[in-house]
């Protein structure tokens, strides 16, 4: 682990952002940088929450396992400049969520006693902190209920353009998940993804090429998504 600098760090939160000099020194004062490998475990659910973690760079899963152990239910993909664990903060102190790295990510570990004297002391950041936990709640949520409402191939198109629109921000992208974790990302089978994924690329739909997906139609991808 290395010191931070949180006054000059390139990769501060926009809640952060808000922070006076003397705040930042606290935090400061107990914060570490850390870079994970990708398929590491970030923090497993069940843990207590000592630290929040905030990812500066790379991507995060966000899952639950399966009853039986044998699955997972993937919530979210987290991109940079996010805090992990925010959930579990204000709840009972433990972690509900794993959070595992789906690329090399650079993370700061922030003491959580810390973070919430800063909460309570800051009114800004509090509230920039708010802000970001009711966006990512009401987007989960929307999510999760066109899921359920959609048949496959409205899911699937669904999932490419969360992926398009709010993880890669381009047309053309390089998918971190296999076939099985896209499956668990949209609760259906990995062959009704593979089956379908197939199908968009024989239609024009999307090109693929390995796990490189290009959304050649995205009018007609927008399309299925919303009637699918």
């Amino acid at each position: 682990m290395n010191d931070p600098d949180c006054k000059r760090c390139d990769k501060i939160s926009c809640a952060a952002s808000n922070l006076n000099p003397t705040e930042l020194a606290l935090q400061n004062s107990t914060c570490r940088i850390a870079t994970i490998n990708a398929g590491d475990i970030i923090l497993p659910e069940g843990s207590l929450t000592s630290h929040i973690i905030y990812l500066r760079s790379g991507l995060v899963k966000e899952f639950q396992k399966t009853a039986n152990h044998t699955g997972e239910y993937i919530i979210n993909i987290i991109k940079e400049k996010t805090y992990l664990g925010l959930p579990s903060l204000f709840g009972d102190r433990y972690n509900h969520y794993s959070y595992t790295a789906l690329t090399e990510a650079s993370i700061c570990y922030i003491d959580h006693e810390i973070f919430k004297d800063l909460l309570i002391s800051n009114g800004q950041f509090g509230y920039k902190i708010l802000e970001t936990v009711s966006r990512e709640s009401l987007n989960t949520y929307h999510r999760f209920v066109s899921q359920h409402q959609k048949k496959i191939f409205g899911k699937v198109a669904d999932m490419l353009l969360y992926f398009s629109k709010h993880i890669y921000n381009s047309n053309s992208f390089y998918l971190h998940l296999s076939r099985n974790e896209l499956s668990y990302l949209i609760g259906t089978s990995r062959e009704s993804v593979s089956k379908q994924l197939a199908q968009f690329n024989s239609e024009g739909i999307i090109a693929m090429k390995g796990r490189t997906i290009t959304i050649i139609k995205a009018l007609e991808l927008e399309r299925i998504s919303k009637f699918g």
